[in-house]
């Protein structure tokens, strides 16, 4: 009997080892792998854990003053105190303005309880304020990346025109206008009128902010070629053609960004206020009522005030040959007076309709020695040329930039041939 019964003891130990199940270390991972729950990243905003809070964010009201939108939020009014007092070297307060956006980030309780405050002046600079027991002053600001980018068009009408249907910002736009302000008539253009541009446009988080520089152009206008070459001889970025000569002359040829002419410098020309026949001795540029007006080069203001006819008015004396004129103001920018100095594409004041106008515009006049004469006329002298220690590191340049420029597809034959 004992020999049975170990016998069966042996078998039963046998069958127990035998049928435990054996665990592939494969299916293990794998089953772990599933049932691990997949980390969640935390939401950042402004350097703050944002998923359990309650983040609002809206625009600054016409006449809306800070302290008023933080008391609206809740904010403790010894915190609104302090914020008040910040030094203007840190945060001034008055210096907020409608429609910039701000942020307020608060408790996810029913008090929803404020824990910071972010304005956004710019795309750019943001202030953030930190509430707690006291206040916090961050003034920060996003990375700004330098995208070099190209682009290539053709006339089809009018620059305006093509301009907006390829989505070119004005700021682009005004900055190739002014390079080749003097050697094309930007007003006569005609179809088929090519363009190439490389330039460098400013991004923040991907979006564009801005065009730091145009770092090449071919522009072909009435079958002529022009290359404009970006080139610094020690006085800041120029530019030249391909034999080295300045495409920039004393002046600007124009006194507010790219526009249309609505009236020409003439003789004889059909007053639309007064209704007779007089001399029109200047040039209007037809814009929109506060478009600003800039200083077509450096000089000293001689007048700025009102008269009946002029509006508001600035006349500004550049040097002993050259002085202008920018009539009907809407307002004259306060730090300009009779006296003070003012710098080329300095802000002077804004397109209006004061005086003797129909609508709103700047009439701009220029004198040459002490006679007036047609601004888009007159023959300036441009400015230095490639001087000679520098000819040679700018043929290097020249040569690249043009390899570049004719790299870029041309859109002529694109636009001609869906035609």
């Amino acid at each position: 009997m004992r020999k049975l019964a170990f016998a069966l003891f042996i078998l039963t130990f046998l069958v127990l080892v035998f049928s435990v199940p054996v665990f592939d270390q494969d299916r293990v991972s794998d089953l772990d792998d599933s049932v691990t729950l997949e980390e969640k990243e935390p939401t950042l905003l402004y350097g703050m854990v944002v998923d359990d809070h309650v983040v609002i964010e809206d625009k600054v009201k016409r006449n809306q003053f800070l302290a008023d939108i933080l008391k609206e939020y809740n904010v403790p009014v010894k915190l609104i105190n302090q914020v008040s007092a910040l030094p203007r070297d840190v945060f001034d307060v008055r210096k907020i303005v409608p429609n910039k956006k701000f942020t307020v980030i608060c408790s996810p309780d029913s008090v929803r309880t404020p824990k910071a405050f972010v304005y956004e002046p710019n795309a750019i600079d943001y202030i953030v304020l930190w509430f707690g027991d006291g206040l916090t002053v961050d003034a920060c600001q996003r990375e700004v990346k330098v995208v070099e980018k190209t682009i290539s068009g053709v006339v089809n009408s009018s620059l305006s025109q093509t301009i907006n249907e390829m989505g070119i910002s004005h700021e682009l736009t005004n900055k190739f206008v002014d390079i080749f302000a003097w050697q094309v008539d930007f007003q006569r253009l005609q179809r088929g009128d090519q363009f190439k541009l490389i330039y460098e446009e400013l991004q923040v988080e991907g979006q564009p902010i801005g065009i730091r520089q145009i770092n090449g152009i071919y522009f072909n206008h009435f079958g002529n070629g022009y290359y404009a070459i970006p080139y610094d001889q020690g006085n800041g970025l120029d530019y030249f053609d391909e034999e080295g000569n300045s495409l920039r002359k004393a002046l600007l040829k124009y006194p507010i960004e790219f526009t249309r002419i609505s009236s020409r410098y003439s003789g004889r020309r059909f007053h639309p206020v007064q209704k007779i026949y007089k001399p029109h001795l200047g040039t209007d540029f037809a814009a929109p009522t506060g478009t600003p007006i800039r200083s077509v080069g450096d000089g000293i203001v001689l007048e700025a005030g009102y008269k009946s006819n002029n509006g508001n008015y600035v006349k500004i004396r550049h040097n002993a040959t050259y002085t202008t004129q920018y009539l009907h103001m809407s307002k004259i920018a306060p730090d300009v007076k009779p006296g003070t100095r003012v710098r080329q594409s300095q802000w002077i004041g804004n397109v209006g309709s004061t005086g003797l106008a129909t609508g709103p515009h700047v009439c701009y006049r220029f004198w040459k020695n002490g006679v007036q004469v047609d601004a888009l006329r007159v023959e300036l002298p441009p400015s230095e040329p490639i001087i000679e220690e520098h000819k040679q590191m700018f043929s290097v340049r020249r040569e690249e930039v043009i390899r570049q420029l004719q790299a870029i597809p041309s859109a002529f034959a694109d636009t001609y041939a869906s035609m």
